[in-house]
């Protein structure tokens, strides 16, 4: 009687006090949605192995090794709190509840008992509701206590119906009661149906009882285990596949009241054409936190997921290049959830003692301060970045995603400001509230207690911007369906930089895939350039022969002054496999780079 007079005059107080619904509302939301109270970084072993992209297995070995490398980074001062084993641990016919008896012999016992004696909270990864994960081999079979949940398409289950779910939910309790402390969601189908179901039901219905059930199934395990975190991945709405699609309203905001974090979009390439290829990849990331912004997604509960160091295909082979631009953008995009895939044995001690001063920086703000976006659309290949609002000062992360340099202000600037970080070559100009960046370079401002030296985070070698760039007037002229060819005398002394890409009869790019590795086709198959001078074929400098399971609609390549013949012309040819040359675009840049400059 006491909770009901208690709502009684809650209901009472937000009908005629102005304001007290929503700080109510609040209230309620508070206590039934996030479990984080500070931001905290996660290792996530996926792209140290690769069972989708890549024939690399996860196994016992492999999973010890990198927690070894965990507690090496630790004693270094990186802060690790979680370590996420991602998909693949799992006998897929055993419904989740045993290892894959072939790589974890004795099951997760020695992980497990390796991370609490380190102080490292353990997570697990799950399918929410899909049986086919990738091949064969990674099917999981149904079991009796599933058979009632098997949706129509045979590979989806049902939550509303048959014992799926409540199985599901016992699982998580039985790892919980082995000491996971996060569960990490992916692959959601709320289309899923039982034949039953399929014939009764509207398609919106089904997906509303999927949803509702998954929910309510989710918030009751919460309340019995409240220091678990559960974090959401595929499925659970967003447009991930280009960043040319504008922005609408497709993230649920329901989710929020059983996921602490979201994630954005697994890390690929932009449809912004770059001659750094990983910036691109960066802009992607950047994008989908824009993306998930508009779609009302606080800052700290988007998980960029940006973060991929490894040699595997799911992370493009990158190894670790460029990775401290990725480490600082995937720290200043706000999220709490600081994730870090793959091979973190590749990390040098230097490297992680970097690493825990930009974990430092970032991760107090995350807390204590407050992070916003300002600048364009990412996709839009134009300047953008974020601002950092702390007590004593403010620290802006910026990206010219253009092929310009470009003048960018800094929103609330004031008093005398420092670069911290930026890219090699060309270095930004600084005056005032305003910052000055070559083409495809990012920097890291500080302003007040952040301009001092101590924050300094020095410079992304493996990105070399160029001291000046120009636009070059050319003829494109179309060869045939698929070539675009243009002749061109560069001037002296300048490097070329030629921009391809595949668009559609709108105007929009589009991408070709040539599947992943090892037995994938790499993109320079779909997007080739080739530069001639007379017959003499011109050595071109690109990034983007690589088997990438993203697809892509760009190539971007580079011809070196020391490789032109003053005074004679350069003849261009472009070819798009899949694409109408009548479509696609083809520009041509001079640039110049320091070392070059006479």
């Amino acid at each position: 009687m006491n909770r009901i007079r208690v709502n009684i005059l809650l209901l009472l107080l937000c009908i005629f006090i102005p304001g007290v619904a929503q700080n109510v509302s609040d209230g309620w939301n508070k206590n039934r949605t996030a479990r984080l109270t500070k931001p905290v970084f996660v290792y996530n072993n996926w792209s140290a192995y690769d069972e989708l992209s890549d024939n690399i297995p996860l196994d016992e070995a492999l999973a010890m090794k990198e927690l070894d490398h965990i507690v090496r980074l630790k004693k270094l001062g990186v802060q690790v709190d979680y370590y996420m084993m991602d998909a693949f641990w799992f006998d897929v016919n055993e419904g989740y509840r045993k290892w894959r008896p072939d790589c974890w012999p004795e099951g997760p016992k020695r992980w497990l008992d390796a991370c609490k004696r380190e102080g490292i909270k353990p997570g697990l990864w799950f399918s929410t509701n899909l049986l086919r994960i990738g091949g064969e081999a990674n099917t999981m079979r149904i079991i009796p206590e599933w058979e009632s949940s098997v949706a129509e398409d045979g590979t989806t289950l049902c939550l509303f119906r048959g014992g799926y779910l409540h199985h599901l939910m016992q699982t998580l309790q039985m790892y919980a009661d082995m000491g996971i402390k996060m569960f990490k969601f992916d692959f959601a189908y709320f289309d899923a149906a039982t034949p039953d179901a399929k014939c009764t039901m509207l398609p919106t219905d089904i997906e509303e009882q999927n949803k509702n059930a998954f929910i309510s199934a989710i918030k009751e395990f919460r309340y019995r285990n409240p220091d678990v975190l559960f974090i959401g991945y595929n499925g659970f709405g967003g447009d991930m596949e280009n960043t040319v699609t504008p922005f609408r309203k497709t993230v649920d905001l329901r989710w929020l009241e059983i996921f602490d974090t979201m994630y954005c979009g697994d890390p690929r390439l932009s449809d912004v054409p770059m001659m750094n290829f990983w910036r691109s990849q960066d802009l992607y990331s950047d994008h989908m936190t824009f993306q998930y912004l508009f779609n009302g997604v606080p800052v700290r509960r988007i998980d960029n997921c940006a973060f991929m160091i490894g040699t595997t295909g799911t992370c493009y082979n990158r190894a670790l290049n460029a990775w401290k631009g990725m480490m600082v953008l995937t720290m200043a995009r706000g999220g709490w959830l600081n994730v870090c895939h793959g091979n973190i044995d590749l990390l040098s001690d230097d490297d992680a003692r970097w690493m825990a001063k930009v974990q430092q920086l970032y991760m107090k703000v995350q807390q204590y301060g407050s992070i916003s976006a300002f600048g364009a659309i990412p996709g839009k290949a134009l300047p953008y970045g974020y601002m950092a609002s702390a007590e004593g000062g403010n620290l802006y992360t910026v990206v010219n995603a253009s092929q310009e340099k470009a003048k960018v202000m800094l929103p609330e600037a004031t008093g005398t400001g420092r670069v911290l970080f930026t890219d090699s070559g060309f270095m930004p100009v600084l005056e005032k509230n305003i910052v000055e960046l070559g083409p495809e370079q990012m920097v890291v401002v500080g302003y007040g207690k952040f301009s001092n030296r101590e924050y300094d985070l020095g410079i992304e070698k493996d990105i070399v911007i160029p001291a000046t760039i120009q636009k070059v007037k050319i003829d494109v002229q179309k060869k045939n369906e698929h070539i675009l060819q243009a002749h061109y005398t560069s001037s002296k002394g300048k490097t070329v930089r030629i921009l391809f890409q595949q668009l559609d009869e709108r105007g929009k790019a589009f991408r070709s895939w040539g599947g992943a590795p090892p037995t994938g086709i790499k993109m320079d198959h779909f997007f080739n350039i080739e530069v001639k001078q007379g017959k003499r074929s011109v050595p071109i400098k690109k990034s983007h022969d690589k088997m990438i399971w993203c697809g892509l609609s760009w190539a971007v390549g580079e011809v070196s002054a020391d490789d032109i013949k003053e005074g004679r012309p350069l003849e261009i040819s472009c070819t798009a496999i899949d694409g109408n040359s009548e479509h696609c675009l083809l520009e041509v840049y001079e640039v110049e780079y320091s070392a070059e400059k006479k």
